[in-house]
């Protein structure tokens, strides 16, 4: 696993090992950012759900003010926390360990774009979409990762799905705010 483009292109990143972490394949993360593009440059980015901090440290590498990186897992962040050494990128990343739906109901932080990509299957999907409406700016978006077979909800708060995207079993769904294209 790679950092795709910008300042720290082609830094390799560790991954923890084991099954408890399932990476966000490199083609499914050039997709999002590419999907999102327009949004990075200056953003204040939310890696929810962590695991290795790739999505955070491709958005700080994409040209995102700061990064937040939040996992239960302390042996993830320790390598989130290594991968961000890696790509130089420690004075613009926040790393918490705390369970998302915590962090989310807690935190006085906004985010212009908040990734959730929690353990498939368990719900905390939904109760993290329902949460992040509350620390998303109006103009931001809130990406969610899933299995294809999971229905999402139309709408979360005052966002609502502006669009999903099939790679094979994983769907990308978009949330903004209906006025905000």
């Amino acid at each position: 696993m790679r950092v795709i483009t910008g300042s720290a292109r082609g830094r390799k990143l560790e991954t923890p090992a084991g099954n408890e972490v399932r990476p966000t394949a490199d083609a499914v993360k050039e997709s999002v950012f590419s999907i999102i593009q327009f949004y990075v440059e200056g953003c204040v980015f939310l890696d929810a759900f962590a695991g290795s901090g790739q999505m955070g440290i491709e958005a700080l590498s994409r040209g995102a003010k700061r990064a937040y990186f939040i996992d239960s897992s302390k042996k993830s962040l320790d390598i989130t926390r290594k991968n961000i050494d890696r790509c130089g990128f420690g004075d613009r990343a926040t790393v918490k360990t705390s369970d998302t739906v915590s962090f989310l109901s807690g935190t006085a932080e906004t985010f212009d774009i908040v990734f959730l990509d929690p353990p498939y299957r368990t719900g905390l999907l939904q109760k993290s979409l329902e949460l992040s409406v509350r620390v998303t700016k109006p103009s931001g978006c809130i990406i969610c990762e899933h299995p294809a077979e999971e229905k999402m909800p139309e709408t979360a708060g005052e966002f609502a799905l502006k669009k999903s995207y099939r790679y094979g079993k994983i769907m990308i769904s978009i949330y903004q705010k209906p006025d905000m294209d």
